[in-house]
Order: structure tokens, then sequence, then C-alpha cells
């Protein structure tokens, strides 16, 4: 791909004022104006030299946007919720020669294909936003953008990017009774020291890894709900995540076929915003998810009823408080290390309430919007469905050996 620009011909007096400006161009005045009111995006992550952690350095070094043109047909693409090594050539990734400080925390790539239409791909930071946060500032930047201005734009609220509140108050307590475990920080040690004794580890990569995306519709979802209630012949309810998210699991280590004893763990990132006392700020811009865990032996996962593991899962969730946080928090604070392969473990990343692809940046809502390839592979992305608003898209990654027994688990109680 090599970067291209299209202009118009502004001296015609029968054009939409949009169309002055191309998407790149537009994408570009966006990010100018929006970087200037989302400055952290800007800057740079610097080593602290007392402790050697990262901090966020607003220094002005400014966000990536690249100009790309392909001439592949976006029909060729096929399918756009299933996933396509393609899309990696849609981002701009730029080169990490191990020094953080030169590394830009937000990178865009708008290309435009054969057929006229355009992708947008784009990077940030996890230490910069979470996904809330993300979604806020892309929405931020569409407003800003020449052609949605030119269209009457929408006000956006203000961000707020202080992070005193979080951080201060993420100190633990000099009273060691006053300040809970975070379960999910054991569960994955007690993972981690489970592989490191099975004599029998296979050696996995993301090259292991298919990514497939599964279309539940809300009829779908309604049908599993039913199917629960059945179960508790009462009044039971739940929701469309703790329903899915029951189901997933249960099938996923069905399909992996591990033995009865073996530990298995469900995680799923729960945003701390309304948990904290008093609650963070409307609008803050940071990263305010922890991981709440749920674990089992696979047994007993199997012989369990979606009820009971929905129980757990809320009772997961009601587990997330200040003190969680503050015991989260100063679990990061010990030596890091990469995360090894754990087929065991079973993530869940809920991105309903984050529907990236109605973001206008240009004429209206993306035909998609997906993520790239995660550096843990299994994780399952839970996704509004563009044609059904109540329907979730699960994107996940799954070994090659499990794909077939998986979609029969998982999609067998919901048609």
């Amino acid at each position: 791909m090599v970067p291209q620009s299209r202009r118009v011909d502004p001296s015609t007096d029968d054009h939409d004022p949009s169309e002055l400006y191309t998407p790149h161009d537009s994408l570009k005045s966006g990010l100018e104006e929006t970087l200037s009111v989302w400055y952290p995006a800007g800057g740079r992550l610097c080593p602290n030299r007392n402790n050697g952690k990262l901090d966020l350095w607003c220094n002005n070094d400014g966000a990536v946007l690249v100009e790309a043109v392909t001439q592949v047909k976006i029909s060729q693409l096929g399918d756009l919720s299933q996933y396509n090594d393609f899309f990696e050539k849609l981002v701009y990734k730029p080169v990490f020669d191990g020094n953080f400080s030169k590394m830009p925390l937000v990178v865009a790539q708008v290309t435009k294909f054969g057929c006229g239409g355009y992708s947008i791909g784009i990077g940030a930071s996890h230490s910069l936003f979470d996904g809330p946060a993300t979604y806020d500032f892309l929405c931020a930047w569409a407003s800003n953008s020449a052609i949605m201005k030119a269209k009457g734009g929408l006000e956006q609220p203000k961000p707020v990017h202080e992070r005193g509140t979080l951080l201060m108050d993420a100190k633990l307590s000099k009273n060691p009774s006053s300040v809970s475990r975070a379960a999910a920080i054991d569960h994955l040690y007690q993972l981690i020291m489970q592989a490191g004794s099975d004599q029998n580890l296979s050696h996995m990569n993301q090259k292991s890894y298919l990514l497939r995306t599964f279309h539940l519709s809300s009829a779908m979802i309604e049908s599993l709900k039913r199917k629960v209630v059945g179960e508790r012949g009462g009044s039971f309810t739940c929701s469309s995540f703790d329903v899915v998210a029951a189901h997933l699991w249960k099938a996923r280590i069905r399909a992996l076929g591990l033995r009865k004893e073996t530990m298995v763990c469900l995680q799923f990132a729960v945003d701390t915003r309304n948990k904290m006392v008093p609650p963070l700020p409307k609008g803050f811009s940071g990263n305010a998810f922890v991981l709440a865990s749920v674990a089992l032996t696979a047994g007993a996962l199997e012989e369990q009823s979606h009820e009971t593991i929905i129980e757990r899962i809320r009772e997961a969730k009601n587990s997330i408080s200040k003190d969680y946080v503050k015991a989260y928090v100063d679990a990061l604070e010990g030596p890091q290390a990469s995360l090894p392969p754990l087929k065991e473990l079973t993530l869940v990343s809920d991105w309903t309430r984050m529907p990236f692809h109605k973001i206008s940046f240009l004429h209206g809502e993306a035909a998609y919007a997906s993520p790239l390839v995660s550096p843990i592979p299994q994780v399952a992305y839970f996704m509004q469905n563009p044609n059904d608003s109540r329907g979730i898209d699960v994107r996940i990654g799954l070994l090659s050996h499990t794909l077939d027994s998986f979609s029969h688990y998982f999609l067998k109680d919901v048609q």
C-alpha cells in the first residue's frame, strides 16, 4: 500500500460541503483538534528513574495518522465479521526498538480501497485508555473531523484526565485486615503453577489459534435465557452478558477435553468507575478496569447448571470493591512478566456497550468494527451486532482441534 490523496474541486456550486475534504484531511484536522483537549493521547510513556515504572509524559509529541491505498476491493474480503489476515495491513504498526519514549500512544491509518470505500484502523495503548475512554476519545475525534463538522457535528462531553483520585486511593491501607485479596491475581498464579507442573503441557502460541466469530441473534440469546429459567423452574432473570459468558465458558472447556480435576478459570473486565469511594468523575479518561474471576475444576464446571455458573459470575462482579481495586493495584506493583499460554483460562472482553461501528468518522456508520489479533489469543470479545443491536457477535481464538467441538457445544442450545 502506498500513500495517495484525492481532492474535490471547490469551484463547483452544487457540492456537499463535506466533500471538500478527503477522508485523510478530514481525520487529520479532527485529530489535531481532539488532541488539544485529549492531550495525554499526544504524550509518551517514559521510565521513571526512581522506580523503573512507566509514567505518562504529556510532552505533545503527537499521535500518528497515515494514509494508504490498496487495489483490493472490500467485497474481496468476504464476511467482514470473520477475521482476515489482510486486516493486519489496515493498521499502522510502528517498530518498537525498546525505547518506550519514542512510541506513539495513538496510531491510525485511513486506507482507500479499489472500490472507493475506506477503512480506518486505530491502535491505542491500554496504559492510556480503557475501552470506555477509547470509545469517548474516538467519538470526540469523529465529531471534530472536518466532514462531520460540515454536517453540524455533535457536542462531546469534556474528558477528565486527572489520575490522582484513582492512583492515590488505590494505595493499600496499612491495616491488612481491611484489604481483600484480588481473586483474579490469585487464580492466575494458581493456573501458572498448575501449568508448570503439567508434564504434558503443550507449547502453544498465537499460530495455534484460529479466530472465529459466532453470531448470536437476540432471539438466540432469549432462547438461551429461557433454557436457564427452565433449569430454575422459577422467576430467575439474568443479563445477556452473564448467560452468554457462562454458556461460552462451559462450551470452551468441554471442547478442550481437560481432565476433571484440572483447575479452569473465567475472567472478565469490570469497570471500577462506580466501584471507587467516591466514584471516579464522569468522563474519566484513564484505565479503570480490573479483572473479576471465577475458578472451578473442569469436572465441576461441566456438572453445574448454567444458573449456578451465572450466580458465580454475579458474585465475582459484586466482589469488586474499593479494597479489591487496592489489592489488584498492589499485586501489579510486583515484578511483571509475560503470561504463558494458558488454555485453562477463558477471558471475556465486553464491547457491547461500546458500539465502535456506530462512530461516524466519515459519511455514516461503519459496515463492521472488530479487534485484530490479541496478545492473548483465546480472549473472547462480545460485540454488538450491527444488524441486531440486542444480538452479540462473539469473536474468540480457538485451538484448531477444538473448533468443531466448540461450535457444536456453543450453538446447539441456542438454535
